[in-house]
């Protein structure tokens, strides 16, 4: 069979095509993101393990589900993050910075789980001494880990079929290529095909398929947006430079949560979980300070104390400024109107400033009473009682409305010691908890005078 290939120019965006060139993508609206890409007209995929496959009609009463159980990690933290640990015939891509520790905790996991099943490491980055070299660095079970130095996708799916892994890996597709595709690799067709067919082997040898992806500068998944929605699931591995601390949390989840965080330490023994996130999240300081308050946001399936910082300042400017840093910044725009209106403190000719200590990023509305009562601080110059945690979303009216789980958020502020705690009213408990005092507040005005 004759191929026949045209080029055209896909965004690497939205993977939008294009006959010619363009500075703007009219689909997405991003602007120098299109590249030269090559189209098979006339497309010979591999087909060596669909030769077998005889794809038929069923109704849905009659598909039996797959009854077998999760396949755990061995890796409490990267556990949680999948719901529960790896699905069989799931996909699942793995992002992050260039250093971050995707290859780490990819290897700590394969050498957990090559102790109780087949598993096939492909690396098309490093070579085989380099793994072995990391491995025994890291004191990790090295017997029954299989390596296969191999970058061509056609290669990787025969000897997947002589072999027949139950979890393959892949680190990483931007170094794979296919032939049916007369492009470099790391393209945006190269990783787009080879990941099509790297997903539906996967999908029918029922392998669990782990995918490495590099990130971009501004932080997304290199290639084309259609990468994210071939797979199943989408982490991303975060973590500051000058910060031992990692974490890494799913944007997509077909078979769990996509709010779950798993945070893990780097040290010289590799990854190690973090047994009390909350710690790293609030700092210890020596004397109280003005503009701190203590939140409990909620993670998923868990709790996670939090220290929100806020600085206003005199503004020289027209426009004074509103920087967040962990929290979205429309959202600080509102609760400043309303802090003016319903409590009569201005904030228009100052500069604002969040930050959300430790780098997680909050989208709860749990944070709303906490960041006023920061901010409150800041301009008095005077510190929140110490001990005292706050949660509790703000309505443009200026009321306090309730947030989920609100009795386990009051335990976990319990379990690390506070003695205070201001929630809205219709989360106060029925029973006093002689632990704890309970401030419940139903208006802004209220939740202002707690704090005078």
């Amino acid at each position: 069979m004759s191929t026949k290939t045209k080029f055209v120019y896909t965004c690497q965006k939205c993977g939008a095509e294009y006959p010619k060139w363009a500075g703007h993508c009219a689909d997405c609206g991003a602007w120098n993101s299109l590249v030269e890409d090559v189209v098979v007209k006339s497309n010979p995929r591999f087909s060596g393990y669909l030769a077998t496959t005889t794809e038929t009609v069923s109704l849905l009463a009659e598909v039996t589900s797959d009854t077998k159980s999760r396949i755990p990690t061995s890796i409490e933290e990267l556990d949680r993050v999948l719901g529960g640990g790896l699905v069989v015939g799931s996909a699942v891509l793995i992002g992050g910075d260039p250093g971050i520790g995707k290859s780490t905790l990819l290897l700590q996991a394969l050498c957990n789980l090559s102790q109780h099943h087949k598993v096939l490491y492909i690396t098309g980055e490093e070579s085989l001494q380099q793994i072995a070299m990391r491995a025994r660095r890291l004191e990790l079970p090295e017997d029954k880990l299989f390596l296969l130095a191999e970058t061509q996708v056609e290669k990787i799916i025969n000897i997947a079929i002589q072999e027949q892994p139950e979890i393959i890996a892949i680190d990483s597709m931007q170094t794979m290529y296919t032939e049916i595709i007369p492009s470099a690799p790391g393209g945006v067709g190269q990783i787009r095909e080879c990941t099509a067919q790297l997903v539906r082997y996967a999908k029918q040898s029922k392998a669990a398929l782990f995918i490495v992806g590099h990130v971009t500068k501004e932080g997304t998944l290199a290639g084309p947006k259609v990468l994210e929605h071939m797979v199943d699931c989408v982490l991303y591995f975060e973590g500051e430079q000058d910060s031992r601390f990692r974490v890494i949390r799913a944007t997509k989840n077909r078979f769990g949560a996509v709010n779950e965080l798993g945070i893990f330490a780097m040290t010289d023994r590799g990854l190690k979980e973090v047994s009390n996130p909350s710690a790293i999240f609030l700092a210890n300081h020596d004397v109280p300070i003005s503009g701190s308050a203590i939140m409990v946001t909620w993670e998923g399936s868990r709790p996670l104390l939090v220290e929100v910082q806020a600085l206003v300042d005199d503004s020289h400017l027209t426009n004074p400024r509103r920087v967040t840093v962990g929290l979205d910044p429309n959202r600080l725009s509102i609760l400043l109107a309303v802090l003016h209106r319903h409590g009569g403190i201005p904030t228009y000719n100052q500069d604002v400033f969040i930050n959300v200590v430790g780098g997680v990023r909050i989208t709860e509305t749990a944070i709303d009473l906490a960041l006023l009562l920061a901010i409150l601080s800041s301009i008095r110059n005077r510190p929140l009682e110490q001990g005292l945690v706050v949660f509790g979303e703000v309505g443009l009216a200026g009321e306090i409305r309730p947030v989920q789980s609100g009795q386990e958020r009051i335990r976990a502020a319990i379990k690390h010691g506070f003695k205070k705690v201001i929630i809205p009213k219709a989360n106060a408990p029925k029973k006093p908890i002689p632990e704890i005092e309970i401030i419940a507040v139903k208006n802004l005005t209220e939740a202002l005078q707690a704090v005078r």
